[in-house]
């Protein structure tokens, strides 16, 4: 039971780096969040920063849920199968992304440590999630779009593979495929009310609205 409290603190830790934050400290001299959407997330650090800070933020907010489920969940034996701890493991980083500890309990909204967990566990939904995302992203110029939608399709093509595979995701990654996406939508839910209202900012024009990570 020590080692499942150990793997669930040093996730929820690795998640909680606030890696926009940092990168918005040394560039800008600020907190991100005093800019833009004045979200802690990749999105906002493109918009505020370019491409060149964003890219780096977002390859180690994936590396966060990667280390999570990859590297820290083998600390040692737990009461949990591999699978399940893998997929707390995940959650936590994911949590500690969204409300960090190291800024105020206010982080991004998680889809790129998601993401480096989801790859981790679940390489083939996670493809067809990221080529789904990549579609609507170029297709619309919103990231949110694609956001959203993938927190929907994830689940979906989990249980499609459940479904019809004998050798498709566990019902735990199943379960956890449908509470992820439920999460994604609820910290995506000011960008859902704006793209219901027609305000959603698009790539490229000099409306300020809220990012997607």
């Amino acid at each position: 039971m020590l080692n499942l409290i150990a793997i669930l603190v040093l996730s929820y830790l690795a998640g909680s780096i606030p890696t926009a934050i940092m990168a918005s400290r040394l560039v800008l001299k600020d907190d991100i969040r005093h800019h833009g959407s004045k979200n802690a997330g990749a999105t906002n650090v493109f918009r505020v920063m370019g491409w060149k800070p964003a890219l780096v933020v977002v390859l180690i907010d994936i590396g966060k849920g990667v280390a999570a489920v990859l590297l820290v969940t083998q600390l040692g034996a737990t009461p949990l199968s591999p699978v399940l701890l893998k997929i707390v493991a995940g959650l936590a980083a994911i949590i500690g992304h969204i409300f960090t500890v190291f800024a105020g309990f206010r982080g991004g909204k998680g889809v790129g440590t998601a993401f480096g967990v989801l790859i981790s566990l679940a390489p083939t939904a996670s493809l067809i999630t990221f080529a789904v995302w990549l579609a609507l992203v170029l297709v619309t110029r919103i990231v949110s779009v694609g956001s959203v939608a993938a927190g929907i399709v994830f689940p979906v093509t989990l249980f499609v593979q459940h479904s019809f595979s004998d050798a498709g995701p566990a019902t735990e990654l199943l379960c956890f495929g449908v509470v992820l996406g439920l999460l994604i939508l609820l910290t995506h839910r000011s960008n859902i009310g704006r793209l219901l209202r027609g305000e959603e900012n698009r790539f490229g024009s000099k409306k300020k609205s809220s990012s997607t990570d």
